[in-house]
C-alpha cells in the first residue's frame, strides 16, 4: 500500500519548442498592463525579446520592465515594489534564470501588499503569514536548472560575512502559466549549462532520497535523471544541440516540481551559507559538492541506519544514471559517487576555495547550514561530517 501523501499547487504548464510564442496571448488573459522581469542582458539582447515587445506594442499592451542584475535582494525587491506598485499592474512576466524568475516571483507577491519583504523572510524577520493578494505571475525560464518556474519559492539573499540566502514562499506565489520553451536555452554559454544543470541535476536526486518522497515525486524524479543523464554534456558541448536543450528544459521543471513537494538535502543546505557568505553561483555549489555528499550521506546511513530505504534508491540511482546493473548495493554506491565526480570533472566545476572559502570558514558555514532543505535528508548528518564534505571540496 502507499503512504498518504500531498502534491502542492502546480502551475499550469506550458513545455515545448515554439510554445514563447504564446506569451502574449496569455498574459493578456489577465489585462493589458504588465510588469515585465528580466536578467540584466542576455534575454534582452535576444530575437525573441524583440518579437516579444513587438507584439505588446501591436496589442496595445502597456508595460514596463524591471531588469534584474544578480541574484535579488530584498532591498531590490522592496525597491521594485516602492517604483511600480502604484502603475496597478494586472500581470507579472518574469523571464530569465533563477534569480530574475525569484524576483519576478516577489514582487509580483508583494505589489498589492503594504509590507516588506523582510516581513515574510523565513529565518530573518518577523516571519508574519503571508494574505496576499499576489499580481498573477507567469514565468518564462531562459535557463534550465532552477525549476523555480515550479515552486512558490523566492529566493533572495545578502551576500558577506553576515549575510543571508532565505525565502519568501506561498502557494499564492506560484505561477498561474510555466512557459517552458527549450529553445530559449539556445544562447546560453557553457558554464552556465554545466552550473545550471548540476543544480537540476542534485534537485532531482535530493527529492528521490528526501525524507518527503512519495511514488509520485519518485516517477517523476528518475524520468528527469535520464533526461539529464543523456542530454547534460551534450548541451555542454553545444547550446545548439536542440533534443538536448529539450531533454534538459524538461529536466529542469521536473526538478522544480519535485522540490516543491519533498523538499531538498545536504546540498542545498550547504548552498544557502555558501552563496551568501562567498560569490559561488549556486549551480557550482551544487555541482561540486554532490558527488562527495552522496558519499557522506550513504557512508552515515550504513554506519547508523543500515535498513534506511534511500540506500536502496542510491543504489537504484546508480543503475539509472550509469545505465548498467550492478552485483551489489555496495558497487552501486561506489559506482554512483564516481559517475558524480567524473561529471564535475567533465563540466569544469570549480572548487570552493576558488571563491575564498578556506578552513577556517568552515565552522561559520555549518552552524547556518541547518534550514529547511537539511531537514529532509535521508539522514541527519553531524557537523564533523559536513566539515568533511566542505573539506574534501576546498
Amino acid at each position: 500500500m502507499f503512504n498518504s501523501f500531498t502534491i502542492a499547487r502546480l502551475p499550469r504548464i506550458e513545455f515545448g519548442r515554439g510554445s514563447f510564442s504564446r506569451v502574449g496571448s496569455i498574459c493578456r488573459q489577465y489585462g493589458n498592463k504588465i510588469l515585465l522581469v528580466t536578467g540584466a542582458h542576455s534575454f534582452r539582447n535576444t530575437e525573441a525579446f524583440s518579437q516579444l515587445i513587438a507584439e505588446f506594442e501591436d496589442s496595445k499592451i502597456e508595460w514596463m520592465q524591471c531588469v534584474v542584475s544578480g541574484e535579488p535582494s530584498p532591498q531590490l525587491v522592496d525597491e521594485a515594489v516602492q517604483q511600480y506598485a502604484s502603475h496597478h499592474f494586472d500581470v507579472v512576466l518574469g523571464i530569465g534564470g533563477g534569480s530574475a524568475l525569484d524576483a519576478a516571483k516577489a514582487i509580483a507577491g508583494l505589489l498589492r501588499v503594504k509590507h516588506s519583504v523582510m516581513d515574510y523572510l523565513e529565518g530573518v524577520g518577523p516571519e508574519l503569514k503571508y494574505e496576499g493578494p499576489a499580481v498573477p505571475f507567469i514565468a518564462v525560464p531562459t535557463t534550465a536548472g532552477t525549476g523555480s518556474e515550479a515552486t512558490k519559492n523566492a529566493v533572495l539573499s545578502i551576500q558577506g560575512k553576515d549575510g543571508f540566502k532565505k525565502s519568501f514562499r506561498d502557494d499564492r506565489l506560484v505561477a498561474e502559466y510555466a512557459i517552458v520553451d527549450p529553445s530559449l536555452l539556445s544562447t546560453c554559454p557553457p558554464s552556465i549549462i554545466a552550473a545550471n544543470g548540476m543544480d537540476a541535476l542534485t534537485q532531482l536526486m535530493e527529492s528521490y532520497v528526501s525524507t518527503n518522497a512519495n511514488p509520485l515525486t519518485d516517477a517523476l524524479a528518475l524520468s528527469g535523471l535520464g533526461a539529464a543523464r543523456d542530454a547534460l554534456l551534450p548541451l555542454f558541448h553545444s547550446a545548439a544541440d536542440s533534443e538536448a536543450r529539450e531533454k534538459m528544459a524538461y529536466a529542469s521543471l521536473l526538478s522544480g516540481i519535485c522540490l516543491a513537494q519533498t523538499g531538498l538535502g545536504s546540498v542545498h543546505g550547504l548552498a544557502s551559507p555558501l552563496g551568501a557568505f562567498y560569490p559561488i553561483p549556486h549551480g557550482v555549489v551544487c555541482g561540486t559538492l554532490v558527488a562527495e555528499a552522496t558519499r557522506i550521506n550513504i557512508e552515515a546511513m550504513q554506519e547508523r541506519d543500515p535498513f534506511n530505504p534511500a540506500l536502496k534508491k542510491y543504489a537504484q540511482l546508480a543503475s539509472l544514471l550509469c545505465q548498467r546493473s550492478f552485483s551489489s548495493e555496495t558497487e552501486a554506491h561506489s559506482a554512483l559517487c564516481q559517475f558524480l565526480s567524473n561529471w564535475c570533472q567533465q563540466l569544469r566545476l570549480q572548487r570552493l576555495s576558488e571563491y575564498g572559502l578556506d578552513e577556517a570558514g568552515l565552522d561559520h558555514v555549518i552552524a547556518h547550514s541547518r534550514g529547511s532543505s537539511m531537514k529532509t535528508n535521508p539522514i541527519v548528518v553531524t557537523d564533523e561530517e559536513l566539515r568533511a564534505l566542505l573539506k574534501a571540496r576546498l
